[in-house]
């Protein structure tokens, strides 16, 4: 290679580094949009306005949980694994932290309507903090705060099952929303309880 070629190769590979450690600069900058405003210019905005019923019947909408953080989770009630294990750990961390969550809204928001009345929800929930609101609706109300709010769901038939019997695969993370409702992060599933708690520390004090 002639040293003119080289010159050029030097160049291009001192361009190329500086460039991808301006995309990893911008990167973490559009992260941190996300994580604090739910979004920014091309970014999918996650949360949004809905109109649900809790386990009491009565009907609740985004507006209830504006003017003080929130923690969602989405699962349903014949969950056998996940979502109870997630409810225990939501109660323990209320637990764990007092007075500090006094001022956080807990829901559990679930992903199987047809079988999650208001009542089944209720009944479901007295094994939990009774801190935690439970959320149902139609399946076209349910659907559509899924799709605003990016969670994954889908119902899947049970090979050996009768009757129609099914299980929904659903996201399992923990959602944080601030006061004003935006998103401001996520627990996800199996995180450890310190990561859990200083997370909540940080949405009662910051969101």
């Amino acid at each position: 290679m002639s040293l003119r070629k080289l010159r050029i190769f030097l160049w291009v590979s001192v361009a190329f580094v500086a460039g991808l450690s301006l995309a990893l600069v911008i990167s973490d900058d559009v992260r941190e949009r996300i994580l604090h405003t739910g979004g920014g210019e091309g970014v999918a905005a996650i949360g949004g306005p809905f109109e649900l019923v809790d386990h009491r019947g009565e009907t609740v909408t985004h507006e209830d949980f504006l003017g003080q953080p929130a923690v969602y989770f989405f699962g349903f009630t014949h969950c056998p694994d996940i979502c109870p294990t997630t409810l225990f750990e939501i109660t323990s961390w209320i637990q764990e932290l007092g007075e500090e969550v006094d001022d956080l809204r807990f829901a559990f928001v679930t992903v199987d309507p047809e079988r999650d009345g208001p009542e089944v929800v209720a009944q479901y929930l007295q094994a939990f903090d009774e801190r935690i609101v439970g959320l149902t609706g139609t399946p076209e109300q349910v659907s559509a705060m899924a799709e605003n709010w990016r969670v994954y769901v889908r119902k899947v038939p049970l090979e050996d099952g009768d009757g129609g019997d099914y299980t929904v695969d659903h996201t399992a993370s923990v959602y944080l929303m601030d006061s004003d409702g935006r998103f401001f992060g996520t627990i996800a599933f199996g995180e450890a309880d310190d990561n859990a708690l200083a997370k909540l520390r940080r949405l009662a004090q910051e969101g």
